[in-house]
């Protein structure tokens, strides 16, 4: 038996082994930047602290989002078709804006320092919304040129805000897990279920006590709460400092993708080699160089190998810039890019549904009887149903259907990222399919009643968007979440946080997709003095048309989609 100082002497010849099990062994630091102790950070410990400011932002913006094509029509007076169109447009500037936030956190600041600077700017856009809900000046007719500006103010300082904050909460919450170490792999797993879990349940609060606040008590009051609980959180955040787990910023992840295809185009008349171990890459003993973050060579899109031609030996050092040779990893990275661009490009119909959620469906909803009894369900809550699918669908996801697909398919998450990701675009192209049949039922009630050319709620009650909700609730954890998780696993180790904005960047162009149909709608279906299919007056056009046009190109997508993942597989995505 060995003896204490044989001991003792065994662990100083074995401090690897030592070093693996008290340490992260993915590189993470702590807030000291010294070695991040696997006991005392990172994990669910950590998620805590991060999960609490993601609840308050999730709670703000849906208190916005929720009801604000009411907020644009019956406050602001903006016309239907008007208020939706600029719906979708601010929709689309909170996800287009996460891609200046992704560069700014994976090349200058990181994820932490991002979320710092980027939460007290959202609290400068709540204030700003505040101040113009409350103030008299912008309760009078002659207020409501400036009122406007005030409002949209307030709301693209939200958007930019908003940037900073989408794609480093996910990500930075996911970096908390080790992924080098099975356990906390299985646990980082979960964390995405739960992390759009935790987003919905803030914003079921917000389509039913902050809605009803906004339309009974003041919008003033609406926003006050999210405001107040964003800020107890933030500092909350700070205090949480001593458990995270950070990562390092690397070089700008765009940079170096211009610098390969500026590379590859200066390159394009000289041959590849055909030992591909010819092309550049950094030496283990360069002091640059990380091997856990390089990549092999594939053969998918040779022309960007170019950029990775060693310079001959006469070539002078000048011409070792990054913009003129490149390492085979950047390349890839690219490649890595390029080969999630087709999945990318199919959720921008996806997300274009998603927009008409909160509304072209909002405004339907202000044409139904929406009396339950004697109480009143404003329209713009009617989505909490799709947010109560989502809360339903998550945990039947994680302990049912995945057990179950795990029997069949052999695979650890149950189902492959295909077919997650196509059972969310054929759930959403239902949604569509579902809303043009309610708004040719109603159409056709208000024709018998002689509604069409009076502005008032149609006789059918408004519980009978309860099921387009529901699926799309159930949408959104087969798409929503599925893609999210798709861009953090597949995207290169130094890009995280951009792939995360990319996953953001859909719902943007989803948005403006959105928002251009809408604007094509609006002039191709009002020549001659004709009221258009989105009227102020619903009862007058034909929404149904919209709804089914929308559902056209949901099917044509997804069948887009489910040719694209069952071509033979040069990926290794399927």
């Amino acid at each position: 038996m060995e003896t204490a100082d044989e001991e003792t002497l065994l662990a100083h010849l074995n401090p690897p082994s030592q070093v693996a099990s008290e340490y992260a062994r993915d590189g993470s630091v702590d807030i000291k930047k010294q070695p991040a102790l696997k006991q005392s950070t990172g994990k669910w410990r950590a998620c805590y602290f991060i999960l609490g400011v993601e609840f308050c932002e999730s709670m703000a913006y849906a208190a916005i989002c929720t009801n604000l094509v009411t907020y644009l029509t019956t406050v602001l007076h903006e016309r239907k078709v008007d208020a939706a169109r600029n719906f979708s447009a601010w929709l689309g500037a909170c996800f287009l804006s996460p891609l200046l936030g992704a560069f700014i956190a994976d090349t200058y600041l990181g994820r932490y320092w991002t979320i710092v600077v980027s939460v007290p700017l959202y609290i400068i856009g709540m204030l700003v919304l505040i101040v113009s809900a409350s103030l008299p000046v912008f309760s009078t007719s002659h207020g409501d040129g400036v009122h406007s500006s005030v409002v949209y103010l307030g709301l693209y300082l939200l958007a930019i805000s908003n940037g900073g904050l989408k794609p480093c909460i996910s990500t930075f919450g996911a970096d908390q897990f080790d992924t080098n170490d099975p356990v906390e792999l299985a646990q980082k797993g979960s964390f995405f279920n739960w992390y759009f879990f935790l987003t919905s349940s803030s914003s079921l609060l917000s389509g039913t006590v902050i809605v009803w606040l906004e339309d009974n008590v003041g919008w003033a009051v609406g926003y006050i709460i999210p405001t107040v609980l964003m800020l107890f959180f933030f500092v909350v955040f700070i205090t949480g400092s001593k458990v995270y787990r950070f990562r390092g910023t690397e070089a700008s992840p765009l940079t170096s993708i211009f610098q390969v295809l500026v590379a590859a185009v200066r390159k394009s008349h000289l041959q590849l080699p055909d030992d591909s171990s010819l092309l550049y890459e950094l030496t283990t003993s360069s002091p640059t160089a990380d091997a856990s973050h390089k990549s092999k060579h594939s053969n998918r899109f040779r022309f960007l190998d170019k950029a990775a031609i060693a310079p001959s030996d006469n070539e002078s050092m000048v011409q070792m810039s990054p913009w003129r040779v490149c390492t085979v990893t950047q390349v890839e990275e690219l490649k890595m890019l390029l080969s999630m661009s087709p999945i990318w490009g199919s959720f921008v119909i996806f997300y274009a549904v998603a927009t008409q959620m909160q509304s072209t469906l909002v405004e339907q909803g202000m044409f139904m009887d929406n009396h339950v009894g004697s109480f009143a369900i404003p329209p713009a809550s009617m989505p909490i149903v799709s947010v109560c699918s989502f809360l339903i669908w998550v945990p039947i996801y994680e302990t049912i259907l995945i057990p179950f697909a795990r029997r069949f398919t052999g695979k650890e998450k149950g189902f492959s990222q295909s077919q997650r990701l196509g059972i969310g675009q054929a759930l959403s192209t239902l949604t569509m399919v579902l809303a043009a049949m309610l708004e040719t039922r109603r159409l056709a009630i208000a024709e018998a009643n002689g509604l069409r050319d009076q502005d008032v709620p149609v006789p059918i009650s408004i519980l009978w968007q309860g099921p387009l909700y529901l699926v799309h609730g159930a949408s959104a954890v087969f798409g929503g979440i599925g893609l999210t998780e798709f861009f953090y696993d597949e995207a290169p180790v130094t890009m995280r946080s951009l792939c995360a904005a990319l996953g953001q960047l859909a719902t943007a162009a989803g948005s403006y997709f959105s928002s251009a149909i809408l604007s094509i709608v609006a002039v191709a279906t009002t020549r001659d003095g004709a009221p258009g299919w989105i009227p102020d007056n619903l009862n007058e056009g034909h929404l149904d048309y919209f709804f089914w046009m929308m559902a056209t190109l949901s099917l044509l997508n997804f069948a887009l989609f489910v040719g694209y993942s069952m071509r033979p597989k040069g990926r290794e995505y399927f």
